[in-house]
């Protein structure tokens, strides 16, 4: 297919439906015998080969501006055309080099042709014709597929271009369906907004754009290979083929996928929605889909009756959320993943831990108890912002899954990177190489999936060999609002989603009040991301029944809408009305459905109510069972020796300063002398930074526990002190990581650059922390100074997160620091910040007896330590994973004495 060219927007234009009136002859393509100096045919010329058709144009129009503005050249042979020649007359080739001898200019031969009157500039202007499409049609019908290879007659020339243009048209007119049908989609519920902020019809779906008359819907065109709208059919009345692809693309959902530069794939999507009734849902799951929503509607109706005065941030508007979701779940489990790790913001949150997770009612209920007091020590959080970790069964295909929902603050889309992180750790935990086990899925709000930057820094991290996931699938409640900021004051973009359109993911925007559309994207999202270990968007558009909360009174910001919201039926009413119409259920059926569901809410709700203490560890989203396991706060007072053997030192510190076992690789004359120099420690027995530290990452790594290091151009170093991989300096991704081929059976070694991204990676690394205590895991900043890119990250999970989550993490933050004369962007991490943070009180003297020192790290949320020794730091990191229980560690690390 071509694409349309701009010159044809501002050029003269010819009324549509006229091909060939007014069209030079030899862009007409009549056929007629070569006239040349040379003995080479016509159909051998290169600029008469379809591939230079595009230049062709513009040399017409050039040509038609100014004749002088072109080649002598082009010049006889548009006037030629222009006075009605034939192609091979109108071209004529330039005098041989012999003729070009003489001083006098020789005249390039004019065909004598009948007497032609002039033709004015308004004329040449109406015969330039607008769709560039059947141009290109005829130039390329001057060459037959043979070359050199007699063309026919006229009229069998006259019949070919009849028949290819149009069908070049229908072609051109798919396509334009393909990429532009979600435009028309009809993806509001409300009717009176559109998803993409542009009401107006792209000229590219109508009719006339392509010439076609009411005359031509019964004619019949061979579709092409590019499309599936046909099922067995090869060909099909043009009538039909505009209904199959109304059908497609636009009605309630709109597909964004011709951004994707890989045949294959977009073929694949066309496959999932072209193909004559793949949409068709069983009564089996529409039941289901029912059911589902019968879940979701009467728990935000439940409570709105029983607590009508909390905040809660509902889901009304967008009830579909939940089938959703479970659909996704179903589909994914069914393909082998056993684990789910989401994130998503606080709207609906309690209504996915209590449909989709399935936590216990009574446990969500007592949240809305302010006189329970908690059994934990800790601030808390709002109900809205908890997490948790779940084992239950999926009914579907019956296996047993854990569902994880993490835990997250106010900070919209924060949460994002570390869902991230922590579901590639337990893919590394499982051996899951491919992602097919365990998977992530995260849910947005439309205006901060396109205002937060970290959804962008997050995207890009998909991809990355030490970062990716294996693909997430991606759920954008679309509400069409931003607490009280309409949609076209909040983003530049066309819709919300485009972000994504940076790692070519597809972008399914469909209709929330059509729950089959919904369920049917979502099996088709499950089946990308195991196809193609990539992410994929759902936008589901929607609308928000209530104000930003139940406090909030919307009508003072957007009155038409929520007038409009007011009357709107909700999609679990309009759904039992299609189904019940349909003979799928009955009107008892359904009302049995509803009293089920609202036995167990009041159940709930009575055992709630019995309750007289508020557990925080039921919240735990990353629980470590083995780890606390028969701990009391005694036993965990103790923390065995961070010292190691002089052998394992010995022979760690040999390893670092001794050259790859490939005689072939050839190292950097720079990292030969600071071999040299390791080597030289190791005999003398003293170390620097990089040696202690390479020596603590090593024996920890001896002993089982996992090490990874992660941040911008910590393979080698900032400052160029650490070298953990050599690069062999004449093959290209030839390299060595000697402290993961300590021995044959240590814990493995990951260090890995990182993307220029701080909030992302820190937040990924945090992530990846949570899911094992027994691990190393470790975020170093290019210099301490840029860490503030992720203070989200610092205050709201890793200074906070125990606090308000019951949530220990082992992070190691590595931050250089120092006044080494680099100005003031590369001086300081900011210590004091880091201690101004911290829970200790100043007002309270510490009770000194021997176990005070652990006690005192035990007692705070985070260590904030800056080392004078190597000696400290070795045993600093050590004592990072040797402890009883888990701190966030900052360190200060040094930029000189490397």
């Amino acid at each position: 297919m071509y694409t349309l060219r701009t010159f044809w927007t501002s050029g003269p234009k010819l009324a549509r439906g006229v091909l060939s009136q007014g069209v030079p002859a030899a862009l007409r393509g009549t056929p007629a015998q070569p006239a040349r100096l040379l003995t080479t045919s016509v159909q051998q010329e290169s600029f008469l080969n379809g591939s230079s058709s595009n230049y062709v144009e513009e040399m017409y129009l050039a040509w038609l501006d100014n004749p002088k503005s072109v080649h002598k050249s082009w010049d006889v042979f548009f006037r030629n055309a222009q006075r009605g020649a034939a192609p091979g007359e109108a071209y004529q080739s330039p005098p041989p080099m012999a003729a070009m001898m003489p001083v006098q200019p020789v005249a390039w031969p004019m065909m004598p042709l009948p007497a032609a009157p002039a033709v004015t500039s308004e004329q040449i202007s109406g015969k330039v014709i607008d769709d560039h499409l059947a141009v290109q049609a005829i130039i390329r019908s001057y060459q037959d597929p043979s070359v050199g290879q007699e063309l026919g007659s006229s009229d069998e020339m006259r019949t070919r271009i009849e028949t290819v243009v149009p069908h070049q048209r229908m072609h051109a007119m798919i396509r334009a369906y393909q990429i532009r049908g979600h435009q028309c989609a009809k993806l509001d519920p409300l009717g009176i907004m559109e998803a993409d902020l542009d009401t107006s019809t792209p000229r590219e779906l109508t009719l006339p754009y392509y010439r076609f008359s009411e005359e031509d819907l019964d004619r019949t065109f061979v579709l092409p290979q590019t499309t599936f709208i046909g099922g067995g059919n090869t060909s099909l009345p043009l009538r039909d083929i505009i209904q199959r692809l109304e059908e497609t693309y636009c009605q309630t959902i709109g597909l964004e996928y011709m951004h994707i530069n890989d045949r294959e794939k977009c073929d694949w999507i066309r496959q999932k929605f072209e193909i004559p009734g793949i949409m068709s849902m069983s009564n089996e799951t529409k039941r289901l889909t029912l059911a589902r929503l019968v879940r979701s509607t009467r728990f935000e109706q439940f409570l709105a009756t029983k607590y009508p005065a909390e905040k809660r941030f509902g889901l009304e508007g967008c009830e579909v959320l939940i089938p959703a979701l479970k659909t996704i779940i179903d589909r994914c489990t069914e393909q082998g993943a056993e684990s789910f790790v989401m994130g998503m913001p606080h709207r609906g949150r309690l209504n996915v831990l209590a449909n989709v997770v399935r936590k216990d009612l009574d446990q969500i209920l007592c949240q809305f108890d302010s006189s329970l007091e908690a059994d934990d020590e800790g601030s808390g959080d709002v109900k809205y912002h908890l997490g948790c970790s779940h084992m239950r069964l999926n009914r579907t295909t019956n296996k047993s899954i854990k569902l994880a929902l993490v835990a997250n603050p106010s900070h919209l889309e924060a949460v994002d990177p570390v869902v991230q992180g922590k579901t590639r750790a337990e893919q590394y935990y499982r051996g899951d190489i491919e992602g097919k086990k365990v998977m992530s899925i995260l849910m947005h709000g439309d205006a901060a999936f396109a205002g937060q930057g970290v959804v962008f820094e997050t995207f890009h991290l998909s991809d990355l060999p030490a970062y990716t996931t294996h693909g997430t699938i991606h759920v954008v409640v679309n509400n069409q609002i931003g607490f009280t900021t309409d949609p076209r004051f909040s983003r530049s973009s066309t819709y919300c989603t485009d972000v994504a359109k940076v790692v070519e993911a597809p972008i399914f925007h469909v209709n929330a009040d059509d729950p089959e559309a919904v369920a049917h994207v979502c099996n088709v999202a499950a089946d990308w991301r195991s196809e193609f270990e990539k992410d994929v968007v759902i936008d589901l558009v929607c609308y928000r029944r209530g104000g930003h909360n139940e406090m909030d009174e919307p009508m003072f910001t957007q009155p038409l809408m929520y007038k409009q919201i007011g009357k709107q039926p909700t999609v679990l009413r309009q759904y039992a009305e299609k189904l019940i119409s349909e003979g799928v259920v009955t009107q008892e059926e359904y009302e049995e459905e509803v009293s089920k569901y609202d036995k167990i809410c009041e159940e709930a709700y009575q055992q709630a109510r019995e309750e007289k203490i508020l557990s925080i560890k039921h919240w735990l989203d990353s629980p470590w069972t083995d780890f606390f396991k028969d701990k009391t706060r005694d036993s965990m007072m103790v923390c065995e020796s961070t010292g190691v053997g002089e052998d394992i030192l010995t022979h760690v510190g040999t390893f670092m300063g001794s050259p790859p076992p490939d005689p072939k690789f050839t190292i950097h004359g720079g990292v030969k002398r600071i071999l040299r120099q390791r080597a030289t420690m190791v005999k003398e027995r003293w170390v620097d930074w990089a040696m202690a530290e390479a020596m603590a990452f090593g024996s920890l790594m001896h002993s089982g526990f996992h090490v990874r290091l992660s941040g911008q151009d910590v393979e080698r170093g900032t400052f160029s002190q650490r070298h953990h991989v050599l690069h062999d300096q004449n093959r290209d991704k030839v390299f060595w990581t000697p402290l993961d081929n300590l021995w044959p059976d240590q814990a493995p070694y990951t260090v890995c650059n990182s993307s220029l991204s701080e909030y992302a990676v820190m937040g990924f690394e945090l992530g990846y922390s949570m899911s094992n205590p027994n691990a190393l895991v470790l975020w170093e900043a290019q210099f301490g100074d840029f860490s503030n890119t992720a203070q989200c990250i610092i205050d709201q999970f890793i200074s906070s997160g125990q606090a308000k989550w019951v949530r220990q993490t082992g992070i190691t933050l590595l931050l250089p620091h120092g006044y080494e004369g680099m100005g003031p962007e590369h001086s300081s991490a900011r210590m004091e910040r880091f201690l101004q943070m911290s829970t200790e009180d100043p007002d309270l003297y510490p009770e000194i007896d021997e176990r005070f020192e652990i006690r005192q790290l035990f007692d705070h949320n985070w260590i904030v330590a800056n080392c004078t020794t190597p000696a400290n730091y070795f045993h600093l990191l050590r004592r990072q994973v040797l402890l009883p229980f888990r701190k966030p560690l900052v360190v200060m690390t040094p930029k000189s004495l490397l």
